[in-house]
């Protein structure tokens, strides 16, 4: 595999880059999360609040990118919010997208959360661990654990060798030669026990990608007019942990 593609950092900052050549800023920066902006980052906002983060509580969106999960969740927490992301350029944008004077929106220094001990509900992770070296995975849980109030919930989605829908994904990674592309990286259930173990975390749940898990609280209506309703599937396989 290139070696460009193995620096996180360097990789997506030129990803990013590389779509403002293609196309508006406004749609390289929709663009840059991967997938529908809208209706994903709506999907996102259903699985923490199905997963416990209350309407007053305290949310970490790790790789909070442009604003994605964010602009729906503006709808729902009233408390607080803070998205951290590696790219100037997305975090000014999601900022920008909401402009709430109680949200934080910063620029990530490292594996680190710019957070003191103990005072998030919940940390989540969208499509972030999903291109991280497992020795990076880990100590961004590590991190998450130590902002996080005793009970409070881990919630990441990764890829997943055990559903058939994502070898294609695997697949096309391997025969890459697209340098500006950042790499996709599989977990399994075998590394997401230990670091569990490790970490003093307890894995509540695993979620297949392919199984409709997501309960929709209300209809979702896209711009075309298109409505999805009832239980759907995630497309990403999700983990919650849980802070003993």
């Amino acid at each position: 595999m290139n070696k460009r593609k193995l620096d996180y950092l360097e990789t997506y900052r030129k990803w990013v880059a590389f779509l403002q050549t293609q196309m508006s800023f406004e749609d390289a920066m929709r663009s840059a999360p991967g997938g529908d902006f809208n209706f994903i980052g709506f999907l996102e906002r259903e699985v923490v609040i199905q997963h416990g983060l209350p309407g007053d509580g305290y949310l970490i969106d790790v790789g909070c990118s442009s604003g994605r999960l964010a602009k729906p969740l503006s709808e729902y927490l009233t408390g607080r919010y803070l998205g951290i992301d590696i790219v100037p350029e997305l975090v000014a944008y999601a900022r920008q997208l909401v402009p709430r004077d109680d949200w934080r929106f910063e620029v990530a220094e490292g594996l680190t959360i710019p957070e003191q001990d103990q005072q998030a509900d919940m940390v989540c992770f969208f499509s972030v661990l999903t291109h991280l070296f497992h020795e990076h995975s880990y100590l961004y849980l590590q991190e998450a654990r130590r902002v996080l109030k005793p009970g409070g919930k881990i919630v990441f989605s990764f890829l997943d060798f055990t559903v058939a829908g994502h070898w294609h994904i695997f697949d096309g990674t391997v025969a890459s030669t697209d340098k500006n592309e950042p790499p996709n990286v599989f977990i399994g259930r075998d590394a997401i026990d230990a670091w569990a173990a490790h970490l003093n975390l307890e894995v509540e749940s695993i979620e297949k990608a392919d199984m409709p898990t997501v309960n929709i609280r209300q209809p979702f209506v896209d711009s075309d007019g298109t409505i999805v309703a009832g239980p759907i599937a995630f497309g990403q396989s999700l983990c919650v942990l849980t802070k003993r």
